[in-house]
This record gives structure tokens, sequence and C-alpha cells, in this order.
């Protein structure tokens, strides 16, 4: 099979325990990209948190963000698609989950909103306020989110939760499913629970994306490492897991690669795409028509 895409995961797939992206992994991206093969991220993240990556990266294929609810170019002035939850839903959503111990975190794409709630989870803490946003990204913190959002309403692509209770997630999200169907969730970890628009996810955003270059998925390799990145590597023509993805992940995998601190993105790379001749090569032989 020839593969014309790649898509990557941003955390626990591109970036090492330490934040940063290795010099391998550069290398690696930059070989694929001169054989013609298009590169894009594929991640939970906002989109300017993205960019930064993608900018570190030379990515300029749109970015498909917010699980899949914004898909944009640092290029382009407008998104070439986003999809955002109803401000009704947004209100209703936020005052239900106020009744939990949790954080609520409205992801916009220029800025987030957030509750103001005393962490007891260290580990929690380090995740809610090391998401890797730029330092120009607005990150705001009020008392009551419901009462702000009374006055001034938002439409997010996405809203985070971050539970302290495993429990109390799945409750949440249980309750979630049976009062709107206007929002999906999508559970990151036992602690962790996205809601974007229903209808949004990674795999949506990458078909989107695949039908706006003419690609088809049986010709992209999606390499992962979180729940979420399941769907995706399922439906993508390659799905490849990192050694530090969860046993599911692996498990739904077609490859499984090193460690995102054994440089697993640079390895899975060289072994598989040293073997595919250039895009360019393979339309002047005809093998590609388009």
């Amino acid at each position: 099979m020839i593969y014309r895409l790649l898509a990557l995961n941003i955390d626990g797939t591109l970036l090492q325990s330490n934040g940063k992206i290795h010099k391998s992994t550069r290398e690696a991206i930059e070989y694929v990209q001169q054989k013609g093969i298009y590169v894009t991220l594929i991640t939970s993240r906002s989109f300017p948190s993205a960019k930064k990556v993608a900018k570190a990266l030379k990515i300029n294929l749109p970015l498909i963000t917010h699980q899949g609810a914004y898909i944009s170019s640092a290029q382009e002035e407008e998104p070439l698609y986003v999809k955002r939850i109803k401000e009704d839903i947004t209100y209703d959503t936020v005052r239900f989950l106020e009744g939990m111990a949790c954080q609520i975190r409205l992801v916009h794409e220029e800025f987030s909103l957030a509750n103001r709630l005393k962490l007891h989870n260290n580990l929690l803490v380090r995740t809610v306020f090391t998401s890797g946003d730029p330092v120009f990204y607005s990150q705001q913190f009020v008392s009551s989110l419901s009462e702000y959002l009374h006055d001034q309403p938002l439409t997010p692509p996405k809203i985070e939760v971050y539970f302290e209770d495993e429990s109390d997630l799945k409750d949440a999200k249980s309750a979630l499913s049976k009062m709107f169907t206007e929002i999906d969730t999508i559970e990151l970890d036992p602690l962790r629970l996205d809601i974007v628009p229903a209808g949004v996810s990674k795999l949506n955003g990458l078909s989107y994306l695949g039908k706006h270059l003419g690609i088809q998925l049986k010709e992209m390799v999606v390499i992962g490492d979180a729940l979420d990145d399941i769907p995706v590597i399922e439906g993508a023509g390659l799905g490849v897991a990192m050694w530090n993805a969860n046993f599911k992940v692996k498990k739904a995998a077609d490859w499984i690669t090193r460690s995102k601190n054994e440089h697993g993105v640079a390895y899975m790379v060289k072994e598989h795409f040293r073997k595919q001749q250039p895009i360019e090569f393979l339309r002047k032989m005809n093998i590609i028509k388009k």
C-alpha cells in the first residue's frame, strides 16, 4: 500500500516526557515531507497549542485540533472546518458539572475559560496547568462559570473536564449521554473527559481533511498513544501505537513502535517510509494518478 498522509498525536507521541521534541523526530518529519507525503497533527489540544508544535516541525497542512472540532492551518485566516457547542447546551452542561468536584475548562480557539477549584490530586494539577498552551493564549479563571456564561454566552469547540474521582467521571459521562443528543463525550483517561459537538471525533476530522486533499483513509498512517486515538488508529490504512500507549491502544494498532522517550515516531518513519518511493516519482510512473 502507498501511504500519502501521516497524522500524529502530540502528547505521548511526538513529545518526550520532558515535553520536548527530539532532533531525530524533527528529521523524520522532514524526511517524509521531502518524499511528498503530507504530515498533520491530530490532537485534543487547542489550535494555538498545536500550531506551536506544527511550527517547530515545519508542518503547513491544516491541523486537526480540539478532538476534530477545529481544523485549520496557521497560514489561513478562516478555519477549514469548525463545529461548536451551542450556547444553551454549553450553559446547561456547565451547570450540571458544577455540582461535581471537577475542573471545567471551556476551550475556544482563541482563549480558555475555567472555574476556580482547589484541586487535591497533584497529578491532576499538573495536567490542567501544563497543557502546552503558548503564552499568548489567554487562560482566564472565574469563580462561577455558569454566572459568567449567563452574561457572556460562549460556543466553544470543546469542553475539558478534569475529575478528582474516577466514579464521578463515569457518572457524568452516563448522565450527559442521556441528557443531551447535541454533544458527545470522549474519555481520555480515568480522570479526563472531553465534551465535543455531536459527531466530532479525531477520525471524522481526519476523514474530512482527507476529502479536502483527495486522500482516502486507507492511504493514511496514524501514530498515537491515547484512548481517544483508538478509533482513528483502527480507521486508518496503517494504525501505529506507541510502546508507552495503553494496552487497549496497542491492541487496536496494526504496528507498535518504540516509546516516546525512545524516539518511536522517528523509528517507525524510517523503518516504513524508506521503502516507499517519493510521491512525485510514483505519479511519474502512473502508479498514482492524481
